[in-house]
């Protein structure tokens, strides 16, 4: 697995110009912990079991990542949307069986009702496993914030580097912030509490191209909501 650590700019969306050639400038004091790994830009293969929260979401192949939230809920994007997922706990090497996975259908795929295929607003999902995951040392929940987080606070993203480009930004918005590097659908946690997901990029992995993610914060009750009533 993948894991990237970066400096969250809260309030870049709104300082991005229309121009696609033009995005808020973003810089990494440490360029890549790993030297031997140049698909990896300011981050690092991370330990076994270390992001026991991540999730992977497979449609016959890996899909998207996603973060465990309670024992029986995941949070993802709205565009994985597939009609049918399976949801993989526990994983460190998706191409292996290593004996700590758990496989569990979703009985439930609930996408923002307001979730914009054409510009990726509300770019936000719910999942709900068949039967609760079982909670152990590969497998374990991330909690949700209890409020926004603050410029400059420092995020981890982890996921297995699976991303698609989808667009340029085209409008401010408080719902979205932006950084660099991502993996489609996964966790952005920051202090021990899920404050993003991975929306979009402008250039799939391109050093110096923001990507953008989701705020958490801004969906607290749709998520209380949706989970209370399903």
């Amino acid at each position: 697995m993948k894991t990237f650590l970066f400096l969250i700019l809260i309030g870049a969306a709104a300082a991005i110009s229309t121009n696609e050639n033009d995005y808020f400038p973003y810089e990494n004091p440490e360029e890549s912990t790993n030297e031997n790994d140049d698909s990896i830009f300011g981050g690092y293969t991370c330990r076994k079991n270390s992001v026991p929260y991540q999730v992977s979401l497979n449609a016959g192949y890996h899909l998207c990542g996603g973060a465990l939230v309670s024992d029986q809920w995941v949070l993802t994007a709205a565009h994985c949307y597939k009609p049918r997922i399976q949801v993989r706990l526990g994983e460190f090497n998706i191409n292996e069986i290593e004996g700590g996975e758990q496989i569990v259908n979703a009985a439930k795929i609930i996408t923002h009702p307001n979730y914009s295929n054409d510009t990726t607003d509300n770019d936000i999902m719910l999942i709900k496993l068949n039967s609760p995951a079982t909670m152990n040392s590969h497998v374990s929940t991330v909690s949700l914030p209890n409020s926004c987080p603050s410029a400059g606070t420092e995020c981890l993203v982890s996921g297995w580097g699976d991303s698609v480009s989808i667009g340029s930004i085209n409008k401010k918005t408080d719902y979205l912030f932006l950084v660099v590097q991502y993996d489609s659908g996964g966790p952005v946690v920051c202090n021990k509490e899920l404050q993003g997901v991975v929306s979009w990029g402008s250039s799939c992995g391109k050093k110096g191209k923001p990507d953008v993610y989701t705020r958490v914060c801004n969906y607290l009750d749709w998520i209380q909501r949706t989970i209370e009533s399903n």
